[in-house]
């Protein structure tokens, strides 16, 4: 099978049956991929190819509440501690000592509690978006912007309502989210329709609903060589946090901006993503 192949497995991690998009040399290095919302792990997969070209393993799996046997209904079982459990038990599941972490968006927070909690488990970290997770709670606090930009939260915590806005007239809200992105609707549907099946979105949300700023505000600074990837075109995210985030780690850092891209980072430049992701990876 050639290297930049991607195969679909399935893994039991963490008592749940996570889907898996595996590829590249097995001799490689390993490198987790996590996707955030409302995407799954194909998000990934032309940074993938790249990453496969240069010689690395990776894993890029749909993470709880997105992988069909790991859909819990209770919103307490998507906290952060069980996100990232399941990380950590994708790792033993392939016994991966340890490995290079990247994530967007939600994957990104994960990322950053894993790295936290478990730097023996991560040889490098890379966030796409989503500053340290104490670095964004300062923001939410102080920056009327940040809080301007995170207003649609309180919008995913209403359970039901939520769900019906955004699936109406085919997802159609879920579809504008990706404005500016240049992402094609054949790209689009790789994302929206996976959560147009019973109980996906409200998986999907309850990652939202769960959520607790004590928990972010609490994070652990991040003592592994780090790169932070933001894009001065994102609408979720502000400078604030983006700029203050390097405080939060006490290791090699790297911020790197990219200006005039939106958040959809790795569908609008996987070859700058794979470039900033080489770079850490190598270093």
């Amino acid at each position: 099978m050639p290297h930049d192949a991607l195969t679909h497995e399935q893994w039991t991690a963490n008592g749940w049956t996570f889907d898996v998009q595996v590829g590249g040399p097995s001799s490689g290095e390993p490198v987790v991929l996590l996707h955030g919302f409302p995407q799954n792990a194909r998000e990934w997969d032309a940074v993938s190819r790249l990453l496969h070209e240069a010689g690395y393993r990776t894993y890029a799996p749909d993470q709880r509440g997105y992988s069909p046997g790991a859909r819990p209904q209770d919103v307490d079982a998507y906290r952060m501690d069980h996100l990232v459990a399941d990380v950590v038990s994708l790792l033993d599941a392939r016994d991966l000592e340890a490995a290079h972490i990247v994530g967007h968006d939600w994957g990104a927070a994960v990322a950053w509690h894993l790295a936290g909690r478990h730097p023996d488990r991560v040889r490098t970290l890379t966030a796409l978006s989503v500053p340290h997770p104490h670095a964004l709670v300062n923001a939410l606090r102080d920056d009327p912007e940040q809080k301007r930009k995170s207003a649609y939260m309180l919008f995913f915590r209403r359970r039901w309502v939520a769900e019906r806005t955004l699936l109406a007239f085919d997802a159609r809200l879920l579809r504008k989210s990706f404005g500016g992105s240049g992402v094609s609707q054949a790209e689009l549907d790789r994302y929206v329709r996976p959560l147009q099946a019973p109980g996906a979105l409200t998986g999907a949300l309850n990652w939202y609903r769960a959520m607790s700023g004590r928990e972010s505000a609490e994070a652990a600074p991040v003592r592994v060589p780090t790169t932070y990837v933001w894009s001065d075109g994102d609408l979720a995210l502000g400078r604030t946090g983006a700029e203050a985030c390097g405080t939060f780690v006490e290791s090699d850092y790297t911020f790197v901006e990219l200006p005039g891209l939106s958040h959809w980072l790795p569908d609008q430049a996987p070859e700058r993503i794979a470039e900033v992701i080489l770079a850490r990876v190598r270093s």
